[in-house]
């Protein structure tokens, strides 16, 4: 076994097709996660081999069962990577349910979908993936939450206070396992120039997006690229002195 193996979830949207590219190019055989369409192929041309694991494969097709479906996920996943690879060395992990609005409009079933996607889903796929790397006693961990995490937030109560649980529960974990050799840490973005984002924030125009970005101290959104190559110093092995941490990235905005 002479490369290393990572779990990329998902790997069809947000940072996970640039982080399966950089991780790629660090030497990574990889088990991705997603309806994905051409990225295998691309990332072969590399050196690298894949294998796509599907979320809609697990047991529960109900959505108010996302956590357990995560899990389950997470097990596959792992079954995938012992049975092309043999093991597996790092584990990255995001979802979320953007919960926007003043507080007193949310109801409690707003809270319980957000809890859902950003405390359920985060828990389930870090205790599938933990174990197998504590009992090896190497391993590495990212979980993406949210730059809010810890920062109040007006409009966004819902959504800041359910990432900052998973951010301080995964932090914890990663606390509980450091003398193992297994490092977990978290970060969380804000202000990133993806389609999902720029949605939720009504960027349509050159003014919408004036707008925004005047919002950030750096002026700018952050791009993909450069965010996975600062969560692959995380997974690739090579900076192994950082677990239980939280790393904002937000081009200073959470400061």
């Amino acid at each position: 076994m002479t490369r290393r193996v990572a779990l990329v979830a998902p790997a069809d949207s947000y940072v996970g097709p640039s982080l399966a590219r950089v991780l790629a190019s660090r030497g990574f055989d990889l088990v991705l996660e997603g309806s994905i369409t051409g990225l295998p192929e691309e990332l072969k041309a590399t050196g690298a081999r894949t294998v796509v694991v599907d979320r809609r494969g697990g047991d529960s097709d109900d959505p108010t069962d996302y956590g357990s479906a995560v899990g389950e996920l997470g097990r596959r996943m792992i079954e995938a990577a012992h049975e092309h690879f043999g093991t597996y060395h790092s584990a990255f992990f995001s979802s979320g349910r953007v919960a926007l609005g003043r507080f007193v409009r949310t109801s409690i079933e707003d809270l319980r979908a957000a809890f859902r996607e950003n405390v359920e889903g985060p828990y389930e796929f870090a205790q599938a993936v933990v174990g197998p790397l504590v009992e090896r006693g190497d391993g590495q961990i990212l979980v993406a939450t949210s730059a809010t995490s810890g920062k109040p937030t007006p409009s966004a109560s819902l959504y800041a206070g359910t990432r900052s649980a998973a951010t301080v529960m995964l932090q914890s974990l990663g606390l509980e396992v450091a003398a193992k050799g297994v490092q977990v840490n978290v970060v969380g973005t804000n202000f990133m120039d993806f389609p999902e984002f720029l949605r939720g924030n009504r960027v349509e125009t050159p003014e919408d997006r004036a707008r925004v970005e005047a919002m950030v101290p750096m002026k700018r959104l952050g791009t993909m690229d450069e965010f996975a190559s600062f969560c692959a110093t995380f997974l690739d092995g090579t900076s192994r002195f950082a677990t239980g941490q939280f790393f904002p990235y937000a081009g200073g905005w959470a400061i």
